[in-house]
């Protein structure tokens, strides 16, 4: 199994990272860091004012079922200190993206310990963050739309990086 951490940036909603801690736990991520404006769940030493981290806390854990319980979550609005930090740890950053230059995940070989980026619901990860990733990996798409839910694309992601490269060999696309 690989060491996979997640990193959400700037994720708007508080349901967003909730399912997103879910899905993070569901798939064997232990590690997981919330970084720009993204809400997080009640901390040790929590600086927010009570009413306001209990309100986040209690919005997040409605669709996180309780994942929180079973993470290590960092919350840190500074998302190059968090990757400086990965990086000195061994970790390659991997960013979800579509861009010119992302790998299909279908052709992406997953490192041993690996730190994949989501971004914002709307805009995704800004060209900034983007430069701070050792790599950028897409989901194809073959519908009309093109992008998914952030949470349903890093299920997709985590499953195809966790499970599909190391369980079985993946059929050539055609």
């Amino acid at each position: 199994m690989k060491d996979i951490v997640l990193i959400a940036h700037n994720i708007r909603s508080t349901h967003n990272v909730g399912s997103l801690l879910r899905t993070a736990e569901c798939l064997g991520v232990n590690d997981v860091y919330l970084t720009g404006y993204t809400p997080y769940p009640k901390i040790a030493d929590d600086p927010r004012l009570p009413h306001l981290a209990n309100k986040i806390h209690n919005q997040i854990a409605k669709t996180s079922l309780g994942a929180e319980q079973y993470l290590q979550i960092i919350a840190n609005q500074s998302l190059s200190g968090c990757i400086n930090v990965l990086k000195r740890r061994g970790y390659e950053i991997v960013g979800l993206e579509q861009t010119n230059d992302s790998i299909d995940i279908l052709d992406f070989k997953p490192p041993k310990a690996l730190a994949l980026i989501v971004g914002n619901e709307r805009y995704g990860i800004d060209n900034d963050t983007l430069k701070l990733c050792d790599k950028v990996i897409q989901i194809p798409m073959k519908g009309r739309k093109e992008s998914l839910n952030v949470v349903q694309a890093t299920a997709v992601a985590l499953y195809g990086i966790s499970y599909l490269k190391t369980t079985f060999s993946i059929p050539n696309k055609a």
